[in-house]
């Protein structure tokens, strides 16, 4: 089963889907902007992914008038961001497992003490970043 990051599409075809000069694509390649997977020394190969950085790309410049040196950052804050929502998604998920275990153990257990400090379950602790904060801590 191809997923969307098989790489599927020589240089030519990637750049008709996207409607785009072979050369461009070469240029974000050059500048770090679409990464395609190599096949040999010279071919490369587009994955759909590939295609709609490409077109996302493409939209910023033509569409908003980004630059390309914008593009890459705001490229780089949409990874950020997708990278954060992966990593509150799996603490969330955590914390409801936690959550029902807690429950089901005090269902099941109707002699157990029970906390009057108001801390009968765990709290996540989230630290909220944004895009100017460091990953050096």
């Amino acid at each position: 089963m191809k997923s969307e990051h098989t790489p599927l599409y020589m240089i030519g075809v990637a750049a008709e889907l996207c409607g785009v000069h072979p050369q461009t694509l070469r240029q974000y390649e050059r500048l770090g902007l679409v990464v395609p997977a190599r096949v040999g020394a010279k071919n490369r190969l587009y994955s759909e992914d590939d295609i709609r950085r490409v077109r996302r790309i493409q939209r910023l410049t033509q569409d908003m008038g980004v630059n390309l040196a914008g593009v890459e950052i705001i490229l780089k804050l949409q990874e950020m961001l997708d990278e954060m929502q992966s990593e509150f998604e799996r603490e969330f998920e955590s914390y409801v497992k936690q959550v029902e275990t807690r429950l089901n153990e005090s269902a099941a257990n109707s002699h157990a003490p029970v906390r009057h400090d108001g801390l009968r379950y765990p709290v996540p602790r989230f630290r909220r970043r944004t895009f100017l904060d460091d990953d050096s801590d």
